[in-house]
């Protein structure tokens, strides 16, 4: 029998620009009583990690474009909120009044290119922007665990999506290290031995959902989760950015 457990590191500290989540997040574990090994999976909400970096922006320093402008009158929008919107973005997939869809320059495509200000110290002026290279990031957290701990432990960074054809949002991972983000199933034998023809498990956004359910949207203060026990998966390391469906297989854009 497989099983696996998922557990939330509370009481963790607020996080700001030049912390080393690293440390914060051994810190964490050994105030819960938990120890890191290796095989465990440690999924990170996207706003620490984006804290951290200091991936903050002042609206007040903004100067909008006309771009900016033009598409912020069109959606209802504060025009400096759509030029950092633009900036983010490489393509803006689709708009309504009070919304803007874009592909983001790491590839995923959400609300508003990933700018928020939902848990953001401060007043509305400020508004937080996705983690600088996800992915990377997760490479270089699990480099330090292995460092202090000598561990070998999965990393994902995880942030709240929607999608088009369902309502609510659910954790989906933005960056990942060390496990096949994207698991492909095909040519393996179904329950009657047909090969699987189009097969392919997101794992990341899975365990990133699960984690999701632990660390809340609100106030909870759960940002850490590790997942650990014995998964029914092993394989080569994938990235979160093998996730993001390519534009031409895309009947959506």
């Amino acid at each position: 029998m497989h099983s696996f457990s998922a557990s939330a590191f509370s009481d963790f500290p607020m996080v700001g620009q030049g912390d080393d989540l690293a440390e914060l997040i051994l810190a964490a574990a050994e105030q819960n009583g938990y120890a890191l090994r290796s095989g465990d999976i440690v999924v990170i909400a996207q706003k620490i990690v984006s804290k951290a970096q200091g991936r903050t922006v002042d609206l007040a320093t903004v100067i909008p474009s006309a771009s900016a402008r033009a598409l912020a009158e069109a959606c209802d929008k504060d025009p400096r909120l759509v030029e950092i919107i633009l900036r983010e973005s490489t393509e803006i997939v689709r708009t309504a009044p009070g919304l803007i869809i874009a592909a983001h320059r790491c590839g995923v495509v959400l609300a508003n290119a990933g700018v928020d200000r939902s848990n953001v110290a401060g007043d509305d002026e400020t508004v937080l922007l996705l983690p600088d290279d996800p992915d990377g990031t997760c490479a270089a957290l699990r480099a330090r665990f292995a460092e202090r701990l000598g561990i070998d432990v999965a990393v994902i960074i995880a942030d709240s999506l929607g999608r088009p054809w369902r309502m609510g949002t659910t954790g989906t991972a933005i960056g990942a290290s060390g496990l096949p983000a994207l698991l492909d199933l095909r040519g393996k034998p179904d329950l009657f031995g047909r090969a699987l023809m189009v097969s392919e498990e997101a794992i990341a956004d899975e365990l990133a959902a699960a984690a999701s359910l632990l660390q809340g949207q609100g106030a909870e203060g759960r940002p850490v989760v590790v997942i650990s026990g014995d998964f029914p998966w092993r394989g080569a390391d994938i990235p979160a950015a093998a996730l993001v469906r390519p534009k031409d297989q895309d009947l959506f854009r």
